[in-house]
């Protein structure tokens, strides 16, 4: 009896693209697994992203504030 091979939700979905791409396209290699490069520049993109909309949310609170309005209207 073999244990169960967990994949992870990102494996899944790489194998569903590779699935449907096979049947419309012909043999596609896809990997099964993102390289070092591809994660760490995704974790830079959500970092900057996540920056950015705090930094957002900041500046609108600030802006609030000056103008003096409350939420209590």
């Amino acid at each position: 009896m073999r244990p169960f091979r967990r994949r992870s939700r990102l494996q899944r979905v790489l194998s569903t693209v590779k699935d449907t791409l096979a049947e419309t396209i012909g043999k596609v290699s896809l990997p099964s697994r993102p390289s070092e490069k591809t994660v760490k520049a995704s974790l830079i993109a959500a970092g900057g992203l996540t920056g950015l909309t705090a930094g957002s949310a900041g500046i609108s609170s600030l802006r609030r504030r000056g103008e003096g309005t409350s939420d209590d209207s």
